[in-house]
């Protein structure tokens, strides 16, 4: 054998492994929830969830931020932080370090959100430093001047993505005025907005009553609720918490393109309307979304990405809000198929809501469905975000279990009812972001069509 020589290897048998059936997935269990509402409005949930010396806090507001107070309320949330009374934002930072946690604000136009984390041993500190914002946030004018400039160029970059746009498009034309329809604010008003015009928007929204707060975590659950009450004695904001106004009535109509010269991509927006969870239809409705094109192995995936290569990430999937549930449909195409991939994704909808799906297609997505609700409630931080989002939809998380059961019993027919209520393309709304001198003429043989610069 010379040196160069390489001497034959047998051949490696390959072992093909049997994939197993799956289970009956077990029951959900629901934690014990202690609860007390204290005198000032404020509602306490507290969770024992000892997986690990954590605890996770989530405190919900509920507030209007409206087309008025959006410019205001968008930077509320990011300078909330920035110091109090008797802090500046590196000594809050600091304090929340040396208990091992974090604390964070954000906004939409439902709710003022606190979210938070910290060792155990640190759950007085946090709720003694969340009580410090709540009642003496200062936002300090250097530090707002700051945090303006970079919301102001964050929204111009936000701007000019096509998917943002195009949200923001469906959101215009599904919402007009209404609070829902404008997610982001005009720059220009967010650089108009002055530090005193952000603590009085505080005091009109940091108010307990009606406000929630969760613990999740390795606590007692009563003495979680007395630390609460003790942090929280000095929080007591007169006020009432605005009331969301009824959303616009639904229209269809014509299919509307947002004219964006020398795209080479289209933005596909549909929406349909949905039901909030509490709704007899949700569990049938939330199969036929996944059937569709809620999880990889749906129709709409299998379609316009596996078979036509039409688009990477067509995705589908209900979004729930104080006022209004829907379901989307996003997928981004190539210019010159923005027609046949509408005319594909109508087909899909009209294929689910004229015919049941098959015993399979159910039985996939009712193990997904069911797997990945336990899943998502499974951690501390999972947890407590399901008992914040269900307690402001007047749910609790028994919900959570009987969801599971609800949908483990669905039927076929079921399913295929509520795809025709919910999912019929005549009931949908489409919204189109694209080079309108390229797409509106083939677009308009599928469905009348208007463009809007």
């Amino acid at each position: 054998m010379t040196a160069s020589a390489v001497a034959p290897q047998a051949a490696v048998p390959v072992v093909r492994l049997a994939v197993p059936a799956l289970t009956v997935p077990s029951p959900m269990v629901t934690p014990e929830v202690a609860e007390r509402t204290l005198s000032s409005g404020l509602r306490v949930l507290a969770v024992r969830r000892a997986a690990v010396p954590l605890v996770e806090l989530r405190l919900r507001i509920s507030t209007v931020a409206d087309a008025a107070r959006l410019p205001a309320s968008s930077l509320l949330a990011d300078t909330a932080l920035s110091g109090t009374a008797t802090r500046n934002n590196i000594e809050l930072a600091i304090e929340l370090q040396r208990i091992g946690g974090d604390l964070g604000a954000s906004i939409n136009a439902d709710r003022l959100l606190f979210a938070g984390t910290a060792l155990t041993s640190g759950l007085d500190q946090l709720l003694d430093l969340l009580a410090e914002v709540l009642t003496s946030a200062s936002y300090p004018d250097r530090e707002v001047s700051i945090e303006r400039d970079r919301l102001v160029d964050s929204i111009h970059v936000a701007l000019a993505q096509p998917a943002t746009a195009a949200h923001r498009a469906l959101l215009r034309r599904l919402y007009g005025e209404h609070p829902y329809g404008t997610e982001l604010p005009d720059p220009a008003a967010v650089a108009d907005v002055a530090p005193q015009a952000l603590r009085e928007l505080h005091t009109l929204t940091a108010i307990p009553d009606g406000a929630v707060l969760v613990l999740v975590g390795d606590i007692d659950p009563q003495r979680g609720l007395d630390a609460v009450q003790k942090a929280m004695e000095a929080w007591d904001t007169i006020g009432t918490p605005s009331l969301m106004p009824s959303i616009p009535p639904w229209r269809t109509g014509a299919w509307q393109i947002t004219d964006r010269p020398a795209a080479v991509q289209s933005s596909i927006r549909i929406a349909a309307q949905a039901v909030p969870r509490s709704h007899p239809d949700y569990p049938a409705l939330q199969l036929a979304n996944l059937i569709f094109g809620g999880y990889f192995s749906s129709r709409l995936v299998s379609n316009i990405r596996e078979d036509k290569g039409y688009t990477y990430s067509p995705h589908s999937g209900i979004e729930h809000s104080a006022a209004a549930s829907l379901l989307t449909i996003d997928a981004d195409v190539a210019t010159d198929v923005t027609a046949p991939a509408l005319h594909e994704i109508g087909y899909e909808l009209g294929r689910l809501a004229t015919l049941a799906p098959t015993v399979q297609e159910l039985e996939d997505v009712r193990q997904y469905a069911i797997g990945t609700a336990a899943l998502s409630a499974a951690t501390q931080s999972g947890l407590a975000s399901w008992i914040t989002t269900l307690t402001a939809q007047g749910l609790d998380l028994n919900w959570l279990a009987g969801h599971s059961k609800r949908i483990a019993a669905t039927t076929l027919e079921e399913v295929r009812a509520a795809a025709a209520r919910y999912l019929a393309p005549a009931n949908t709304v489409t919204v189109v972001l694209g080079d309108a001198a390229q797409i509106a003429d083939s677009t308009a043989r599928l469905h009348p069509v208007e463009v809007q610069s």
